[in-house]
């Protein structure tokens, strides 16, 4: 046999014979000779049986960094270096909230920390129970305490005192030892003033929530980071809580104060809030709903006094105020009917606004051209005086461009610009806007001062009344939402 093949076998040998030791030599990924949760015993048989599912769910644990994965169990999980969760972000937490005292901007991060991981817990706590098949709440529980100390939080030790029941009743008493958040804090040789196991408290408190089917918080009343034995919590619901804190408040002196995750305190503002604002939108919306109905009352009495004075002269003034009157109504009725309670849409406003005229003047056979963007809006103190606006220029357009009866009215929004044109007769070239216009023109001259804007008019195949706005407010374009 040539030599280089008999190299090339002794390599080879070689080979498999370190395979075959390093195989001899291997251990299981998880291995211990140690329980990972101490119970009371009553719950021993349940969590000894939890113990060898959890076990048996972590003994396929594979890791590939050629593809970035790490699975157990067909579940891909992810490892994180402990202080980027527990002490180096609170200090990240501390500097970007500088503006604030140290002591809040502390609590912001153990909120957000509780948040994230009772969110994790709960979604575990889901996949685990249908995967594993577990029922009951007990057993569903108990999974929670053995895969916590697999994936590395920490261990957990349960009081005997604890009545984990599927009711407002839960109460559960309990340490974490070895818990990766006060370690992190323990081994960069800082000792705090504050509780520091945040996501600890959030995820065991989230996995039990998920077991139990009842929303349940979890409080640290002694933490290890602190230079306390233990780091030891209670678990209840949300309302129940501040009763076991306060029992607990009675063994020490000077009496402790122990802050509650605000997960359900935030959600409870949040829901107060937003009955708040439903109450206020109610009361807008009732306001703008009696607004409207006192201008129409205010029509109505316009509208007797006419029908009283035999006069054709005061009959068409009553006419045109409650024209004006109807444009300001219009306003208030549409955000009556609005969730927006801010803006209204010029393109409804102005149909709206339009069929009325027509109604009014009784004259069917003008058509109206809208050049708006169907999500033009305007806010409520910008739309009255353009409501006002336009009432007078439809009316003008009504009452003199159309003597035959047929036309066109067109209004556009270019930029910072309001357009309303007809293709009607035209004003009369002795128009000029001073005192000797009519009423509408002078109103027409007075609104747009008020809106700050520049106003042409031009008589070329009709009249275009042309509105150019300075204040670049009135020409953006205001988005529904």
């Amino acid at each position: 046999m040539p030599e280089e093949q008999i190299r090339a076998l002794k390599k080879r040998v070689k080979e498999l014979e370190d395979e075959i030791q390093a195989l001899k030599g291997k251990k299981e990924a998880f291995f211990t000779k140690k329980k990972t949760v101490k119970v009371p015993t009553e719950m021993r048989p349940l969590f000894d049986e939890a113990e060898e599912v959890v076990k048996q769910y972590f003994q396929s644990f594979t890791a590939d960094p050629g593809l970035a994965k790490i699975e157990v169990n067909g579940q891909r999980y992810i490892l994180m270096r402990a202080e980027s969760l527990a002490s180096d972000f609170l200090k990240n937490i501390a500097r970007l909230y500088s503006d604030l005292p140290t002591n809040e901007a502390i609590k912001i991060g153990r909120n957000l920390l509780f948040d994230f991981a009772h969110v994790i817990g709960i979604e575990d706590g889901k996949n685990f129970h249908k995967k594993m098949k577990l029922k009951d709440p007990l057993s569903k529980l108990s999974a929670g305490p053995i895969h916590f100390a697999y994936t590395g939080w920490s261990s957990v030790d349960i009081f005997p005192e604890s009545r984990p029941s599927p009711d407002n009743n839960f109460y559960v008493k309990y340490n974490h030892p070895y818990s990766f958040e006060a370690d992190s804090w323990l081994l960069s040789n800082q000792k705090t003033d504050f509780p520091v196991c945040s996501m600890n408290a959030g995820y065991s408190s989230g996995w039990c929530e998920q077991s139990y089917g009842i929303e349940l918080t979890s409080v640290e009343i002694t933490s290890r980071a602190k230079g306390d034995k233990n780091c030891t919590f209670i678990m209840a619901p949300p309302d129940r809580i501040g009763e076991y804190l306060e029992k607990e408040q009675l063994k020490y002196k000077p009496v402790k104060k122990y802050d509650i995750p605000l997960f359900f305190e935030r959600k409870k503002s949040e829901e107060k809030i937003k009955s708040v604002l439903r109450e206020k939108e109610t009361l807008l919306k009732e306001i703008h709903h009696r607004v409207k109905n006192n201008l129409q009352i205010i029509s109505s009495i316009l509208k007797l006094h006419s029908d009283q004075v035999k006069d054709e002269n005061f009959s068409k003034l009553v006419v045109d105020s409650q024209n004006r009157i109807i444009s300001m109504a219009l306003i208030h009725e549409m955000l009556y009917a609005n969730s927006d309670l801010s803006k209204i849409s010029l393109v409804m406003y102005t149909k709206s606004l339009f069929e009325k005229l027509q109604s009014t003047f009784n004259k069917p056979s003008v058509g109206l051209k809208l050049r708006i963007p169907e999500d033009f809006c305007y806010e409520i103190d910008q739309m009255i005086p353009i409501g006002l606006l336009l009432n007078e220029a439809l009316s003008n357009s009504f009452k003199h461009a159309f003597k035959k009866g047929k036309g066109l009215v067109t209004i556009s929004v270019l930029k910072d610009k309001l357009i309303i044109s007809d293709n009607g007769s035209g004003i009369p070239d002795t128009y000029v806007t001073n005192a000797d216009s009519s009423f509408g023109m002078q109103l027409i001259s007075i609104l747009t001062e008020q809106m700050d804007a520049k106003l042409n008019i031009r008589r070329l195949k009709g009249t275009t009344i042309e509105l150019n706005f300075k204040n670049k407010t009135y020409g953006k374009e205001r988005r529904k939402g």
